[in-house]
Protein backbone atom coordinates (compact mmCIF):
# COMPACT_ATOMS: atom_id res chain seq x y z
CA UNK A 1 0.00 0.00 0.00
CA UNK A 2 0.90 3.26 -1.04
CA UNK A 3 1.31 6.66 1.56
CA UNK A 4 -2.38 8.04 0.70
CA UNK A 5 -4.32 8.05 2.90
CA UNK A 6 -7.44 10.34 1.26
CA UNK A 7 -8.32 10.20 -2.19
CA UNK A 8 -10.18 13.92 -2.76
CA UNK A 9 -12.12 13.48 -6.43
CA UNK A 10 -14.11 16.60 -8.39
CA UNK A 11 -17.06 15.27 -9.58
CA UNK A 12 -18.02 16.16 -13.23
CA UNK A 13 -15.66 15.25 -15.65
CA UNK A 14 -13.50 13.29 -13.75
CA UNK A 15 -15.37 10.86 -11.39
CA UNK A 16 -18.71 11.08 -13.19
CA UNK A 17 -18.32 10.10 -17.46
CA UNK A 18 -20.33 12.12 -19.77
CA UNK A 19 -23.54 10.36 -19.12
CA UNK A 20 -22.94 11.42 -15.42
CA UNK A 21 -22.31 7.76 -13.94
CA UNK A 22 -20.11 6.62 -12.33
CA UNK A 23 -18.79 3.58 -14.05
CA UNK A 24 -19.02 -0.06 -12.35
CA UNK A 25 -15.19 -0.36 -12.78
CA UNK A 26 -14.23 2.98 -10.76
CA UNK A 27 -16.99 1.76 -8.28
CA UNK A 28 -15.46 -1.60 -7.62
CA UNK A 29 -11.76 0.81 -7.37
CA UNK A 30 -13.19 3.06 -4.73
CA UNK A 31 -14.60 -0.15 -2.46
CA UNK A 32 -11.14 -1.64 -2.47
CA UNK A 33 -9.54 1.71 -1.12
CA UNK A 34 -12.35 2.28 1.25
CA UNK A 35 -11.64 -1.13 2.42
CA UNK A 36 -7.81 -0.55 3.10
CA UNK A 37 -8.80 2.13 4.98
CA UNK A 38 -8.37 5.02 2.68
CA UNK A 39 -10.79 7.86 2.80
CA UNK A 40 -12.65 8.89 -0.10
CA UNK A 41 -14.09 12.61 -0.17
CA UNK A 42 -16.24 14.07 -3.02
CA UNK A 43 -14.68 17.01 -3.59
CA UNK A 44 -16.62 19.08 -6.19
CA UNK A 45 -18.40 22.18 -7.35
CA UNK A 46 -21.65 21.10 -6.37
CA UNK A 47 -24.11 21.82 -3.29
CA UNK A 48 -24.88 18.98 -0.81
CA UNK A 49 -28.34 18.34 -2.34
CA UNK A 50 -26.68 17.17 -6.15
CA UNK A 51 -23.54 15.19 -4.67
CA UNK A 52 -25.09 13.27 -1.67
CA UNK A 53 -26.69 10.71 -3.97
CA UNK A 54 -23.40 9.70 -5.25
CA UNK A 55 -21.92 9.57 -2.22
CA UNK A 56 -24.31 7.13 -0.88
CA UNK A 57 -23.75 5.11 -4.13
CA UNK A 58 -20.13 4.72 -3.42
CA UNK A 59 -21.06 4.06 0.30
CA UNK A 60 -18.50 6.94 1.09
CA UNK A 61 -17.62 7.02 4.75
CA UNK A 62 -16.55 10.40 6.14
CA UNK A 63 -16.28 13.70 4.02
CA UNK A 64 -18.04 15.86 1.52
CA UNK A 65 -16.18 19.15 0.22
CA UNK A 66 -18.98 20.52 -1.87
CA UNK A 67 -19.28 24.07 -3.61
CA UNK A 68 -15.60 24.73 -4.31
CA UNK A 69 -15.19 24.49 -0.68
CA UNK A 70 -18.12 26.81 0.23
CA UNK A 71 -18.82 23.84 2.61
CA UNK A 72 -17.51 21.05 4.55
CA UNK A 73 -19.99 17.98 5.64
CA UNK A 74 -19.65 15.31 7.73
CA UNK A 75 -21.11 11.88 5.59
CA UNK A 76 -23.74 12.12 8.06
CA UNK A 77 -25.07 15.77 7.16
CA UNK A 78 -23.33 17.66 9.89
CA UNK A 79 -22.33 20.87 8.49
CA UNK A 80 -18.89 21.63 9.82
CA UNK A 81 -17.85 24.60 7.92
CA UNK A 82 -19.16 27.18 5.90
CA UNK A 83 -17.88 30.35 3.79
CA UNK A 84 -20.54 32.87 2.75
CA UNK A 85 -20.69 35.80 -0.42
CA UNK A 86 -22.20 38.66 1.09
CA UNK A 87 -25.95 39.65 -0.10
CA UNK A 88 -24.28 43.16 -1.48
CA UNK A 89 -21.63 41.07 -4.02
CA UNK A 90 -24.09 38.54 -4.96
CA UNK A 91 -26.48 40.99 -6.35
CA UNK A 92 -23.76 43.14 -7.82
CA UNK A 93 -22.56 40.03 -9.54
CA UNK A 94 -26.36 39.16 -10.57
CA UNK A 95 -26.95 42.59 -12.70
CA UNK A 96 -23.21 41.90 -13.77
CA UNK A 97 -24.55 38.96 -15.72
CA UNK A 98 -27.72 40.49 -16.53
CA UNK A 99 -25.92 43.34 -18.35
CA UNK A 100 -23.79 40.60 -20.21
CA UNK A 101 -26.91 38.76 -21.12
CA UNK A 102 -25.01 35.27 -19.54
CA UNK A 103 -26.76 32.29 -17.70
CA UNK A 104 -26.59 32.35 -14.15
CA UNK A 105 -26.82 29.97 -11.29
CA UNK A 106 -26.69 31.61 -7.54
CA UNK A 107 -26.73 28.97 -4.55
CA UNK A 108 -28.00 29.43 -1.61
CA UNK A 109 -27.75 27.17 1.28
CA UNK A 110 -31.26 26.44 0.83
CA UNK A 111 -31.44 26.50 -3.11
CA UNK A 112 -30.52 27.45 -6.73
CA UNK A 113 -32.20 29.73 -8.45
CA UNK A 114 -30.72 28.86 -12.33
CA UNK A 115 -30.61 32.21 -14.75
CA UNK A 116 -33.42 33.76 -12.19
CA UNK A 117 -33.32 36.16 -8.95
CA UNK A 118 -34.53 35.95 -5.85
CA UNK A 119 -37.37 38.81 -4.91
CA UNK A 120 -34.96 39.85 -2.46
CA UNK A 121 -31.20 39.20 -2.31
CA UNK A 122 -30.52 39.44 1.86
CA UNK A 123 -33.65 36.92 2.65
CA UNK A 124 -30.89 34.58 1.92
CA UNK A 125 -27.31 33.34 2.79
CA UNK A 126 -25.04 32.54 -0.46
CA UNK A 127 -22.45 30.23 -1.12
CA UNK A 128 -21.68 30.71 -4.65
CA UNK A 129 -22.32 32.62 -7.95
CA UNK A 130 -21.82 31.20 -11.28
CA UNK A 131 -22.31 32.17 -15.27
CA UNK A 132 -21.88 30.73 -18.28
CA UNK A 133 -21.47 31.91 -21.50
CA UNK A 134 -19.52 30.70 -25.19
CA UNK A 135 -19.05 34.30 -26.33
CA UNK A 136 -15.41 34.21 -24.54
CA UNK A 137 -15.39 38.05 -24.85
CA UNK A 138 -17.79 38.09 -22.71
CA UNK A 139 -16.26 35.83 -19.87
CA UNK A 140 -13.17 38.14 -20.07
CA UNK A 141 -14.49 41.83 -19.50
CA UNK A 142 -17.10 40.04 -16.52
CA UNK A 143 -13.79 38.49 -15.27
CA UNK A 144 -12.27 42.32 -15.48
CA UNK A 145 -15.18 43.84 -14.08
CA UNK A 146 -15.55 40.95 -11.29
CA UNK A 147 -11.80 41.91 -10.46
CA UNK A 148 -12.92 45.30 -9.26
CA UNK A 149 -15.36 44.21 -6.65
CA UNK A 150 -13.01 42.67 -4.48
CA UNK A 151 -12.52 39.66 -2.00
CA UNK A 152 -13.91 37.08 -4.43
CA UNK A 153 -12.09 33.57 -5.69
CA UNK A 154 -12.42 33.18 -9.29
CA UNK A 155 -12.06 30.05 -10.70
CA UNK A 156 -14.47 27.40 -13.75
CA UNK A 157 -15.72 24.11 -13.70
CA UNK A 158 -15.78 24.40 -17.17
CA UNK A 159 -13.65 26.65 -20.17
CA UNK A 160 -17.06 28.29 -20.45
CA UNK A 161 -17.91 29.31 -17.28
CA UNK A 162 -16.77 31.51 -14.40
CA UNK A 163 -17.76 30.10 -10.80
CA UNK A 164 -17.19 32.48 -7.50
CA UNK A 165 -15.99 32.06 -3.96
CA UNK A 166 -15.28 33.98 -1.48
CA UNK A 167 -11.54 34.77 -1.21
CA UNK A 168 -9.54 32.47 0.17
CA UNK A 169 -12.17 29.27 -0.24
CA UNK A 170 -11.34 26.61 -2.71
CA UNK A 171 -11.27 22.76 -2.62
CA UNK A 172 -7.69 23.00 -1.32
CA UNK A 173 -8.29 24.73 1.86
CA UNK A 174 -11.45 23.22 2.46
CA UNK A 175 -9.42 19.73 2.11
CA UNK A 176 -6.63 21.07 4.37
CA UNK A 177 -9.69 21.09 6.95
CA UNK A 178 -10.19 17.66 6.56
CA UNK A 179 -6.59 16.50 6.91
CA UNK A 180 -6.65 18.36 10.01
CA UNK A 181 -9.46 16.57 11.26
CA UNK A 182 -8.72 13.21 10.15
CA UNK A 183 -5.08 13.45 11.26
CA UNK A 184 -3.05 13.28 7.59
CA UNK A 185 -1.09 15.84 5.99
CA UNK A 186 -1.78 16.64 2.27
CA UNK A 187 1.24 14.94 1.14
CA UNK A 188 -0.96 12.02 1.91
CA UNK A 189 -3.49 13.13 -0.67
CA UNK A 190 -4.33 12.00 -4.12
CA UNK A 191 -6.28 14.82 -5.83
CA UNK A 192 -8.24 14.44 -9.01
CA UNK A 193 -9.67 16.82 -11.31
CA UNK A 194 -10.40 18.21 -15.25
CA UNK A 195 -11.08 22.48 -14.27
CA UNK A 196 -9.30 25.12 -12.91
CA UNK A 197 -11.53 24.94 -9.71
CA UNK A 198 -9.07 21.78 -8.91
CA UNK A 199 -6.23 23.21 -9.63
CA UNK A 200 -5.29 24.25 -6.10
CA UNK A 201 -6.12 20.90 -4.73
CA UNK A 202 -3.98 18.66 -7.42
CA UNK A 203 -1.02 21.46 -6.19
CA UNK A 204 -0.94 20.94 -2.93
CA UNK A 205 -1.94 17.31 -2.89
CA UNK A 206 0.90 14.60 -2.75
CA UNK A 207 -0.57 13.02 -5.86
CA UNK A 208 -2.07 15.55 -7.69
CA UNK A 209 -4.07 14.25 -11.25
CA UNK A 210 -5.37 15.07 -14.01
CA UNK A 211 -7.86 13.04 -16.08
CA UNK A 212 -7.38 12.95 -19.95
CA UNK A 213 -9.85 15.18 -20.86
CA UNK A 214 -8.79 17.92 -18.01
CA UNK A 215 -8.44 21.80 -19.32
CA UNK A 216 -4.64 22.02 -20.62
CA UNK A 217 -3.58 24.26 -17.24
CA UNK A 218 -4.42 21.13 -14.95
CA UNK A 219 -2.84 18.73 -17.00
CA UNK A 220 0.44 21.16 -16.49
CA UNK A 221 0.35 21.23 -13.16
CA UNK A 222 -0.65 17.56 -12.24
CA UNK A 223 2.13 15.03 -11.24
CA UNK A 224 0.42 12.45 -13.43
CA UNK A 225 -2.34 12.78 -16.19
CA UNK A 226 -4.81 9.39 -16.35
CA UNK A 227 -7.14 8.42 -18.84
CA UNK A 228 -10.21 9.99 -19.50
CA UNK A 229 -13.63 10.04 -17.29
CA UNK A 230 -14.97 7.91 -19.71
CA UNK A 231 -12.07 5.85 -20.05
CA UNK A 232 -12.06 4.97 -16.11
CA UNK A 233 -9.54 8.08 -15.91
CA UNK A 234 -10.43 7.79 -11.67
CA UNK A 235 -10.06 4.43 -11.24
CA UNK A 236 -6.58 3.92 -13.00
CA UNK A 237 -5.19 6.42 -11.32
CA UNK A 238 -5.98 5.39 -8.11
CA UNK A 239 -4.63 1.72 -8.55
CA UNK A 240 -1.46 3.26 -9.87
CA UNK A 241 -1.21 5.39 -6.73
CA UNK A 242 -2.68 3.54 -3.58
CA UNK A 243 -3.34 0.45 -4.63
CA UNK A 244 -0.35 -0.80 -6.17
Amino acid sequence: MSKIKLIALDMDGTLLTSQEKVSDYTKGVIAKALENDVHVVLSTGRWLNSCYPFAEELKLKSFLVTCNGGQIWTIDKNLLEEHLLTQEKIENMWHLAEKYDVFTWLVSTEDIYYNQRPDNFYDHKWLKFGCETEDKDKLDKIIEELSHIGGLELTNSLPTNIEVNPKGVNKASALRKVCQDIGITMDQVLACGDSLNDIKMIQEAGVGVAVGNAQEAIKKVADYVTETNDNHGVAKAIEKFVLF
